[in-house]
């Protein structure tokens, strides 16, 4: 995406990646795919716009955090496949840490839970897994990046100087971070038995990392100096710079994050502490976080696996076919539960099904999920902040779906607001590209950027509301200790 002064879109494009999935609660990407689309979709909307290097002032990244990419730095090739931050194939690994009584020391260090979320494990799975990438690493031909880390490598040089680093928000999410320094940890390292070699450099998520090279896909060389995990760049985009302000992003999985300025809140209700952004010298803002593992890619399941929809927005027609869930409820715990459960044995759940239950009800009782899961980490971040919302921000792709936002509005209880641009994500990286080269000149010129698109009021009864959410919760009670 391609922004100007105003934070309005000029031009972008688009592909989706292949979801390799090779078994129960495998997910995988392949890194040169990624890296192809990438360079894909910067021609394609510079070619469409008549866009050349001299047109642009910045290059910011955002990306999925925690999906995990070692490569080759000599050849530039990956070991392996990426392994996806919604793999499981981590979990007994986590499992011991937390009876080998880690968990306290990984939860005080990083804000994290043991967890085959982040992005620790997945390294430590691969090395473990494959001896030849082990050996690889002690030669210094092994090394690891988030997708943040992979592209910008890339696109500063490759294996001909490439530079190898990522921003605070993606270190946070490794499980290897300490929060007071903002540093790898040694002993950490050490636990897991992660080399430091094999980890970029932390780097403040507003400053100038390297250029592109010429012959790039830019064709020019041109500042790269944004770089934020897509769900903290989304909070900068929606312009939550101070603390108590609040955005949930609605994706593949969906992500609430509230600002707590410098301050890092230990949660108590099994949410994550983590690094909000940090720009240039500035000190490091954090935030709280509930993450939620399936709520987009439940879509996606029901168009892909089952086939009962063509295309992603056809659920909402489909939904609208019938007037309530028909005491349906979906519980798309396909990796386990994320916050504030942190069930890794849940599996996927449909249940209250009569022969009365029609795709309707099933596809409605999909996007109540969504809903419902951003209730149980609504509930989770009043109790930690002591902060009691009142309107909620909203973006991501799944927010052009107007029955999901009132659906929303109507078991929250409180306004749902959602801004004139939905891809907040790509404007939050391109803010904090911006600000590191004086294109913008602070984050109160960000904010006056903001304007609200529509707003959604709660119309169902507060017994309405309170009913289903007890509904809800039997639901997820039956989705627990299916893995064992």
């Amino acid at each position: 995406m391609v922004f100007d002064h105003n934070g309005q879109e000029v031009g972008k494009h688009q592909v989706e990646h292949r979801q390799i999935l090779p078994g129960p609660g495998l997910v995988e990407h392949d890194p040169l795919e990624i890296l192809e689309n990438t360079q894909a979709v910067i021609r394609q909307t510079m070619n469409e716009k008549r866009l050349t290097a001299k047109d642009l002032a910045a290059i910011g990244v955002t990306n999925q955090r925690e999906t995990t990419v070692v490569w080759n730095p000599k050849t530039g090739q990956p070991w392996c496949n990426a392994i996806v931050w919604q793999d499981t194939r981590t979990q007994a690994m986590m499992a011991r840490l937390e009876q080998e009584g880690k968990g306290e020391l990984i939860r005080s260090r990083t804000g994290l839970p043991p967890s085959s979320y982040f992005s620790a494990g997945k390294i430590r799975w691969i090395l473990d897994s494959n001896p030849e990438i082990a050996e690889a690493a002690r030669r210094g031909e092994a090394i690891f990046g988030n997708i943040d880390t992979w592209i910008i490598w890339n696109l500063t040089g490759g294996k001909d100087g490439g530079k190898h680093v990522t921003d605070v928000t993606n270190a946070s999410r490794t499980m290897l971070m300490n929060l007071s320094s903002c540093a790898w940890d040694p002993e950490l390292l050490d636990l897991l038995g992660i080399p430091r070699e094999l980890l970029p450099d932390i780097r403040s998520s507003s400053e100038v990392y390297g250029t592109t090279r010429s012959d790039g896909p830019f064709g020019g060389e041109i500042p790269i100096s944004g770089d934020l995990g897509d769900q903290q760049a989304a909070t900068v985009g929606q312009a939550c710079f101070h603390p108590g302000e609040a955005k949930n992003t609605y994706g593949t999985g969906n992500f609430m994050l509230l600002n707590t300025g410098q301050e890092r809140v230990r949660s108590k209700a099994g949410l994550l502490t983590t690094a909000c952004y940090r720009l240039q010298n500035q000190p490091t803002i954090f935030a709280l976080e509930g993450s939620i593992a399936v709520t987009g890619s439940a879509v996606q399941w029901l168009r892909d696996q089952l086939g009962m929809i063509r295309n992603a927005a056809e659920i909402e027609e489909l939904a609208n076919t019938v007037e309530d869930n028909g005491g349906v409820y979906f519980v798309p715990a396909f990796s386990g539960l994320f916050a504030p459960y942190w069930r890794p044995d849940a599996r996927g759940a449909i249940v209250g099904l009569s022969r009365y239950a029609t795709k309707g009800h099933i596809a409605r009782a999909t996007l109540e999920a969504i809903c419902y899961q951003t209730r149980d980490v609504l509930h989770a971040m009043e109790k930690d902040s002591q902060i009691q919302l009142t309107v909620l921000k909203v973006d991501g792709g799944a927010t052009v779906n107007n029955t999901l936002m009132q659906i929303q509005a109507d078991i929250l209880g409180v306004p749902v607001v959602r801004p004139s641009l939905l891809e907040t994500t790509s404007l939050g990286a391109a803010y904090a590209a911006g600000l590191a080269v004086s294109f913008w000149t602070d984050t109160e010129s960000l904010r006056a950027n903001w304007k609200s698109d529509r707003q959604w009021v709660p119309q169902w009864s507060e017994d309405r509301r309170e009913s289903h959410y007890a509904e809800w919760q039997r639901a997820v009670d039956k989705s627990m200790g299916w893995q064992v």
